[in-house]
């Protein structure tokens, strides 16, 4: 296994900076690690080696000259959900070719670009990152690196297999309902979900419900990658207010002492796995131990009032689709999510639109008042068996399968609020899986749950584990 490629994006770095490390040597690093272990994992779904070879090149004469990018020299994969102008983009379909995307690249790659990052390669997604599990019929099931049998979840599973499995040291990704914290907790890897408006797009995906972001293995790498591709921006539709200061900056600050609320089992009657209640409480008696006060408190994170207008938002989303898209190629739960959305009157979609944002305005109401950062298990289950999640979809594609409800659980409440969000590796199962649990702080608060979780991460560190796949 390459140390390189598991060594934290900041000291990487500052590694390339001080010329003790190449951008090409990181690079192959990476490549050779893609080429030894993709076979199993199946994370990466497209590369074209020579192209990042040779941004890697570019990249070393700017290093040489010394240019200040602050990644200069990292590579970064991108999802298979995010367009990059003369790449392929398939959203894990069936239903879209192989012709280079001609439109423009999306902002926060360009972001990523512009801080130096040589972007790599495309990871795997469920096809237009709609259900928790990276599976689908195109590329076939994404396995997680810590039990080949078990899903890395999704929809950004792609990206952490291949950053947990040691290919990269971090990865691009996104979360429309959970989608960097679910593969996070599933694959022991840090996953911050941005507010609403934070990092610019554009266009609104999920009436502003996706944001954009990474997967990574340090609080403090999440941090400064935001920095880099945080707004605001004037031109898009929603903006959060600029952070006092960089979010880096914020890791290992005092946040002084805090009201948490704590919520270590599901509401709706939802089940909660022992080990996904125990990574909560684990979280909880470490920052007691660090001095903030912690609560019991009940949240409607899942309900049937907010997960019906937002399952349909979610089908209607796939009109972003409309115009290069086979639909009689797409999967069976796509086909009827797709039938089911053309059945939606307008008027109805924007009514449950307004009840969804004014559901939001009472949501966020306790935080602040009643508690200050809400602390709970990622998941309501462990990552489930591969396969199991799609096949349940294709059978019953008019409903959520029970593992997705379990999977969202905790985690779909932060989009339709727009609240952040973090996941932190704090637990592992007896039989060595990973357990997340999850910070969510009030509107644009990731000042304060950065500062959390850099507490935690000090409290209950998680940087000596890696899984028996990446030593092998």
């Amino acid at each position: 296994m390459s140390s390189l490629t598991r060594t934290p994006v900041l000291q990487l770095a500052g590694s390339l900076r001080s010329r003790e490390l190449s951008a090409t040597e990181l690079l192959d690093a990476c490549l050779e690690e893609v080429d030894r272990l993709n076979g199993d994992i199946n994370a990466v779904v497209w590369r074209e080696d020579e192209a990042a070879r040779a941004a890697a090149a570019d990249a070393d004469r700017r290093l040489a000259d010394g240019d200040g990018a602050p990644f200069l020299g990292v590579p970064m994969p991108i999802k298979d959900l995010t367009e990059v102008q003369g790449w392929p983009i398939s959203y894990g379909s069936r239903g879209r070719d192989e012709t280079p995307w001609e439109g423009p690249t999306e902002l926060c790659v360009e972001a990523l670009a512009r801080a130096g990052f040589v972007l790599a390669c495309k990871t795997n997604t469920p096809e237009f990152g709609h259900i928790t599990v990276t599976e689908n019929l195109r590329f076939g099931p994404t396995r997680n690196p810590w039990d080949r049998d078990r899903s890395p979840g999704g929809s950004s599973g792609g990206a952490a297999a291949a950053t947990a499995a040691g290919m990269f040291p971090a990865a691009h990704a996104n979360d429309g309902g959970g989608s960097i914290r679910i593969p996070a907790s599933c694959c022991g890897l840090v996953g911050l979900k941005p507010s609403r408006g934070r990092v610019p797009r554009l266009n609104q995906s999920w009436w502003g419900a996706v944001v954009e972001g990474a997967v990574t293995r340090t609080v403090a790498d999440s941090a400064a990658i935001l920095d880099v591709i945080a707004g605001p921006d004037s031109r898009c539709w929603y903006n959060a207010p600029a952070p006092e200061r960089p979010f880096l900056e914020e890791v290992g600050a005092d946040p002084g002492p805090l009201r948490i609320g704590l919520m270590d089992h599901a509401p709706g009657g939802v089940p909660t796995d022992p080990a996904c209640t125990e990574a909560a409480e684990r979280a909880a008696r470490a920052l007691e131990e660090l001095g903030h006060a912690v609560e019991p408190v009940e949240v409607p994170t899942v309900s049937e009032e907010l997960i019906g207008p937002f399952n349909v938002m979610v089908a209607a989303s796939l009109g972003e689709h409309a115009d290069d898209i086979d639909w009689d190629k797409v999967e069976p739960h796509i086909a009827y999510q797709h039938g089911a959305a053309n059945q939606i009157p307008s008027f109805h979609y924007i009514s449950l639109m307004r009840t969804l944002e004014r559901m939001s305005r009472q949501l966020v109401e306790p935080f602040g008042r009643d508690f200050d950062v809400l602390l709970t298990p990622t998941m309501a289950i462990t990552p489930p068996p591969v396969g199991a999640v799609l096949e349940a979809s294709h059978a019953g594609p008019d409903e959520p399968a029970d593992a997705v409800v379990a999977m969202v659980a905790f985690c779909a409440f932060a989009n339709a609020t727009g609240l952040p969000g973090i996941s932190l590796p704090v637990h592992w199962t007896d039989d060595g899986l990973p357990v997340g649990a999850q910070l969510m702080g009030g509107p644009w608060q990731e000042a304060t749950i950065l500062r959390l979780a850099g507490a935690l991460e000090k409290a209950i560190p998680w940087a000596d584990r890696e899984p028996a796949l990446a030593q092998a």
